[in-house]
């Protein structure tokens, strides 16, 4: 989820020794002043370091570490969803769909019924029989939290309606919000200081709670009390949402950035600090975005662009960027690290090891070099040169190929016929690097190869890249190529996005240049998701 220099831009985790810190596979800093961390390790441990206010470590105790301290109630847990409150109180939710809570719960915010603190991660049960969470999400002093099925369930503080009972009564245990989102899936929630949000599979936004600057974007700053759908943003597809502490991104599933909200520190990156009470979109001349990133900590805001590039704006080290900045950090998470107040972290951070990126890098430079490669493919009269005992290590395919009955492994040139130059030469890159760097209608062809070869981690980055560059004008194309190569989850989404985005689709050269057995089968099964309803 990004490449973070891990510890050394979180100065909480300088106080671990370099063993704990190689240990370390998830982490999230936390806090009012992000003095508190819980960090989980390879073999599953669970462990807490910091100040803990209001008990938030969650050790039994509210004694301050500077040591790492175990937390044995989680151990073995496999962490979905992490999130924390200002309290601070803090939720986790399982990979097996368990709910727990601990710290602060002045407000009842821990779901528990009552207002004592909870100094252990205790279970979350009341009105929750049966429910699975896959998702949790925390306000100032509210919680939200998501089943697998798609229902949202609030509680907590709701001066401003943020819990979306439809009143302002404090919600001491969990209950489902319904009203607008009733029969809805939602897929997604986000939380400002005193605001909600709820995003629906198909797309469409729904906010409550506090709004007096907009941050609800309605187009008003009166606060709702039961969840309200976004109008301005119709027609679009939202697939990411995250909220500041008053202030909301929004990113489509076409890399357009939406904002709104207060912006007082310039955190909307419209170029003032007028707030918005609907959304606007920024960063329209700038790339593809693929990441937006913001906290209810913090008035910082974050976006990762299609290449790579990470910029960031609003309250930036006590300066007001009005504008996105383009920084030399490779993930959003850097930027809160180095320039948001606090230092906290927006997600749980997962972590990719130092020693897997150094022997990656080594090998990429050894790549199509001709001083010390043994072997050459030749493909539409082009040369790239490789190392047969990497190709063997690497791939199945070559390790059976380069066997002493079979003639390729006698020959210094190998033709390849079957593959483009372009597609055959990431494939070989892939096999050195991890990595893959094609644009999205390339991608097929490699997704095809993968396919051949029998690639399964190669077929799900081409997946990936053909997901982030998916457009109307090339959608319908990408899906005719998930259904011919038999990839049933990128032929899901291609078939979501044309769906949601019909009109627009049905007018490009490649909805007609298709073959009539798919045409018909895509308007039968978009016919069967209502695609054609008024």
């Amino acid at each position: 989820r990004g490449r973070t220099t891990f510890p050394n831009k979180w100065p909480l985790f300088s106080l671990l020794s370099a063993k704990e810190t190689a240990a370390v596979r998830q982490a999230c800093v936390f806090g009012n002043s992000a003095n508190e961390a819980l960090y989980v390790t390879h073999s599953n441990e669970f462990a807490v370091i910091g100040l803990n206010c209001s008990n938030c470590l969650g050790t039994g105790d509210s004694l301050s570490t500077i040591a790492p301290r175990a937390l044995d109630a989680l151990r073995g847990k496999k962490v979905a969803s992490f999130s924390y409150g200002s309290g601070p109180h803090v939720l986790l939710a399982t990979e097996s769909g368990e709910l727990y809570a601990w710290g602060h719960n002045g407000y009842s915010q821990l779901g528990n019924g009552t207002t004592n603190q909870c100094a252990s991660p205790a279970l979350v049960t009341t009105n929750l029989q049966g429910k699975r969470f896959k998702e949790v999400a925390c306000g100032s002093h509210h919680s939200l939290a998501l089943t697998t099925d798609g229902e949202v369930f609030a509680w907590g503080y709701n001066n401003c309606g943020q819990v979306g009972s439809g009143s302002t009564a404090n919600q001491p245990s969990p209950r489902r919000v319904a009203g607008l989102l009733q029969g809805k899936a939602v897929v997604g929630v986000a939380c400002g200081q005193t605001s909600s949000l709820a995003l629906v599979d198909n797309g469409e936004l729904y906010s409550w709670g506090y709004n007096g600057n907009g941050q609800l974007g309605l187009g008003n700053n009166g606060n709702q009390l039961s969840p309200c759908r976004l109008t301005a943003l119709q027609g679009l597809c939202v697939q990411q949402v995250v909220a500041g502490y008053a202030h909301c991104l929004a990113l489509t599933d076409e890399g357009a950035l939406y904002a709104w909200g207060a912006n007082t520190c310039g955190q909307l990156g419209t170029g003032n600090k007028s707030n918005q009470h609907s959304p606007v979109q920024v960063m329209a001349e700038k790339e593809r975005v693929v990441e937006v990133a913001a906290c209810h900590s913090t008035h910082t805001s974050a976006a990762k662009t299609q290449s790579g590039q990470v910029y960031m704006w609003g309250q930036c080290r006590g300066q007001s960027v009005v504008l996105p900045h383009l920084t030399h950090f490779v993930s959003t998470d850097d930027v809160f690290a180095c320039v948001a107040t606090p230092a906290v972290m927006w997600r749980l951070l997962s972590l990719e090891t130092e020693d897997f990126m150094t022997l990656s890098q080594a090998l990429g430079r050894e790549f199509d070099s001709p001083e010390t490669a043994d072997l050459k493919f030749s493909v539409e009269g082009k040369y790239i040169y490789v190392h047969k005992a990497v190709l063997k290590i690497r791939c199945d395919h070559f390790r059976s190929m380069f066997q002493s009955h079979w003639s390729e492994d006698l020959q210094e040139v190998i033709e390849i016929e079957q593959f483009s130059f372009p597609v055959y030469r990431s494939f070989l890159h892939f096999l050195y690097t991890d990595t893959v760097e094609l644009p999205p209608e390339d991608a097929i062809g490699l997704l095809d190869l993968a396919t051949s070869y029998c690639e399964n981690r190669l077929k799900r980055l081409c997946q990936q890249i053909i997901k982030r560059g998916i457009t109307v004008d090339n959608a319908f194309t990408l899906l005719s190529a998930a259904v011919r190569y038999d990839a049933e989850d990128l032929e899901e989404f291609c078939f979501r996005f044309c769906v949601n985005h019909l009109t627009r689709v049905t007018q490009t050269a490649a909805f007609w240049q298709v073959d009539g057995a798919m045409l018909k089968e895509f308007i039968c099964r978009a016919s069967r998701c209502g695609a054609f309803k008024n």
